[in-house]
């Protein structure tokens, strides 16, 4: 038995449609990871979950990946390409109300479940798996693999949502002649890492400032004790969770969603004076959990009422459904995986080689108004501006949208990329 089925049992589920499904069995069945390593084979999605001019297929050979991607634009050859890579916890079908405009602006536009999500292949769910495949180079490498499987020696732009933001920040980075404009969105980029300078004279490096507890000992610490959910995320039990959710996946998927969008009217951000304990305890608690509860009883306690749901037009349930049923499948390891990954320290010596590198070629933010994300690193949005992109052409905080911006307001978010794409030289 391979590592990426060894600790699971694979339930089978016939390939059907959301109709032929139905809300009810997305919920109540119990379900085991499906194995997602090399070799294991997907099927495309029904085409009755994707927009009109949106097709899903695989692209095989990425980096040791056969990786799932859904595209629009794809009639007529020669056309200059968008990458879109997305967050967590969502997939390329976080795009899809954005896609079918930029393809009518005349784009190939290529959206891909990335390592670690929904119907990509080749990585591991296992939590006891090898981090490295999930550095943030190997994933740059990722996508510089798809946009040459493409037959594109270079895209139009890379654009990255949370997650994705600092992706595309780096493969702007690190391959400027291959993505020359980057759009980042809800996660800023606060730029590269720094290394000791000046120091040769210096007088010997003490341990002290180690001995002296974190701002996660201090959060712990706090009246009401708190934890950080990045630090959450890397735990063993993140995953059953949220997973595994007393309110099923369907419910906790709706109410992670609703709690971080503007329909949540707690949403109200604001720049925090520094990086404390006591100022990251004034931001919601998706972000600042309780030190007592998982993700799963955090979000349950703001579960819209059943008409906010009916009336939600940005994310109705048949959509839900589709992120209720990609994770049921393959659970919410992957993802959590890259948290870990920045945690442990794997990869920093080769992201250490681009210290005080910039972001030169231009580039855009975009995030909701109502978007804790601007502002939960403080100083990483004005660094961003001010240091770690140096051709920052707009910032954009969009009235009526939260985390997800994209999906939130999929008009006004397509019309500012496509008034910064016609905007390039």
């Amino acid at each position: 038995m391979t590592e990426y089925s060894r600790r699971h049992i694979m339930l089978t589920l016939p390939s059907l449609g959301l109709a032929a499904l139905g809300a009810s069995s997305v919920v109540s069945r119990r379900v085991y990871a499906q194995p997602t390593g090399r070799g294991v084979e997907s099927e495309p999605y029904p085409s009755a979950w994707l927009p009109e001019g949106v097709r899903s297929r695989f692209v095989d050979n990425v980096n040791g990946l056969r990786v799932h991607v859904l595209e629009a634009g794809y009639e007529t050859p020669n056309r200059p390409a968008l990458l879109l890579l997305h967050g967590f916890p969502e997939l390329a079908y976080s795009w899809r109300n954005v896609m079918v405009p930029l393809a009518e602006a005349g784009y190939h536009v290529i959206a891909p479940d990335v390592r670690g999500y929904g119907r990509t292949t080749g990585w591991s769910s296992d939590y006891d798996t090898d981090l490295s495949p999930f550095r943030r180079l190997n994933k740059v490498r990722d996508a510089l693999g798809l946009v040459l499987a493409f037959g594109h020696r270079s895209v139009a732009a890379v654009i990255g949502h949370d997650a994705g933001s600092p992706l595309a920040g780096w493969c702007g980075i690190t391959r400027p002649d291959i993505f020359p404009a980057v759009v980042m969105m809800s996660a800023p980029f606060g730029g590269t890492r720094a290394l000791p300078f000046d120091t040769a004279n210096g007088p010997p490096r003490t341990t002290a400032a180690a001995d002296r507890p974190s701002i996660y000992d201090d959060l712990a610490a706090l009246p009401r004790p708190r934890k950080h959910y990045q630090r959450y995320y890397t735990t063993r039990d993140a995953n059953e969770n949220m997973w595994h959710a007393s309110q099923g996946i369907h419910d906790f998927i709706r109410g992670y969603y609703h709690f971080k969008s503007a329909d949540w009217e707690g949403n109200q951000p604001y720049r925090l004076a520094a990086r404390t304990a006591e100022e990251w305890a004034k931001m919601p608690n998706y972000y600042i959990m309780q030190l007592s509860q998982g993700m799963a009883e955090t979000v349950a306690e703001v579960m819209p009422s059943a008409a906010h749901i009916a009336a939600n037009t940005w994310l109705p349930d048949s959509a839900l459904q589709v992120y209720a049923e990609e994770y049921g499948r393959t659970s919410f390891q992957g993802g959590l995986n890259g948290y870990r990954m920045g945690r442990s320290g794997v990869g920093v010596e080769e992201v250490e080689l681009y210290a005080g590198r910039t972001i030169d070629q231009p580039s855009m933010f975009i995030s909701g108004a109502s978007d804790w994300g601007t502002y939960q690193s403080p100083g990483s949005f004005e660094r961003m501006q001010e240091v770690a992109c140096t051709d920052m052409r707009a910032v954009h905080l969009v009235a009526g949208a939260g985390h997800w911006v994209q999906q939130e307001q999929a008009e006004t978010t397509s019309h500012l990329l496509l008034e910064f794409l016609g905007g390039l030289g």
